[in-house]
């Protein structure tokens, strides 16, 4: 869910066509997750940057038929832009990851009780979510993306399909119960959506899901910037409008000052990282996903510094590239 921020800003730059799609911008559906939270959210692009992309899925077939119609919170990811604008670090949060949620997002921190990190959506919305989300990482959120993983189904078909690696022979639990080859399978949007909804057929369950999640993301982005899209008018025209149609945006938010801003970012940019923990537990005979609050303050003090690549250079063990300029 991630990158399609990314998988927009990329091919926005890559050709200049950001003149094109300046009226983009009118067209997408906004939202106030600021409103209840103190302090005003930083306009400038001109450092490193924070955006809390959520993705939701209105069409999921998991879904119980009384919450069907909600809004949840299935992907969370946090998408560190560093100053230099030249990548990008996208840090996955488990949805089931057992955290402090506060009484409300104007609350403090430590004002409420504990529970799943997805239940602040449900509970206060987008406003709710960005106040857990700063409070657990204490970094600060400067602009929120809202994604329809349904609408993707479209978003992909615009693209003619993409490649995606299957590890393990599987059949879908959803209708019409596809099967899923080893190796590498073209997909359009109905099969990809189905593929990266699997989760019980995996040992690690979400983790699973989280990854298969990533690998299309990032299999969209290089589709995209890779494809004929830019020269292909209509191509183009019916990529960006099925992709402005499955996202919702913070009233700041601005696709031509970030494309142009961000234009050097492509798939072998973005890094994927899962937010540290110790993996799943039961808690109050509910199974949940417990943090590695070491390694994670860790993680969140050096995106908060805007470190990550030495955060990430220590993890690996491997010396931190230079940064580009």
């Amino acid at each position: 869910m991630a990158c399609v921020g990314v998988l927009v800003l990329a091919l926005l730059a890559a050709g200049g066509t950001w003149l094109y799609v300046r009226g983009l911008d009118n067209d997408l559906a906004r939202t106030d997750p600021f409103s209840e939270l103190a302090g005003d959210r930083p306009k400038s692009l001109n450092g490193a940057l924070n955006i809390l992309l959520v993705g939701s899925d209105s069409r999921d077939p998991d879904a119980p038929v009384d919450q069907s119609s909600q809004w949840r919170a299935d992907t969370i990811i946090v998408m560190h832009i560093p100053a230099n604008h030249q990548e990008a670090y996208l840090v996955s949060i488990p949805r089931d990851l057992y955290v402090p949620i506060p009484d409300g997002a104007g609350a403090e921190c430590g004002s409420g009780g504990r529970g799943k990190i997805n239940g602040a959506f449900a509970f206060g919305g987008l406003p709710l979510a960005v106040r857990t989300v700063e409070c657990i990482t204490d970094v600060r959120i400067n602009h929120v993306m809202a994604i329809d993983f349904g609408g993707f189904k479209e978003v992909t078909d615009a693209l003619d399909g993409v490649d995606l690696t299957v590890e393990r022979s599987i059949t879908s639990i959803h209708k019409p119960y596809r099967k899923f080859d080893k190796g590498v399978n073209h997909m359009n949007g109905a099969e990809a959506l189905d593929w990266i909804r699997q989760r019980k057929q995996f040992p690690d369950g979400d983790f699973a899901r989280m990854r298969h999640q990533q690998e299309f993301l990032r299999a969209l982005l290089d589709k995209a910037v890779s494809s004929g899209t830019l020269s292909n008018p209509a191509k183009l025209n019916s990529f960006l409008k099925s992709v402005t149609a499955a996202v919702t945006v913070d009233q700041g938010f601005s696709l031509v000052d970030m494309a142009v801003e961000f234009r050097n970012l492509r798939g072998e940019n973005l890094r994927f990282v899962t937010s540290p923990n110790l993996g799943s537990d039961m808690i109050d005979g509910e199974s949940v996903v417990v943090s590695d609050r070491e390694k994670a303050l860790a993680m969140y003090q050096a995106m908060a510094a805007d470190k990550m690549a030495e955060w990430a250079a220590s993890a690996s063990g491997k010396p931190a590239s230079p940064a580009a300029n």
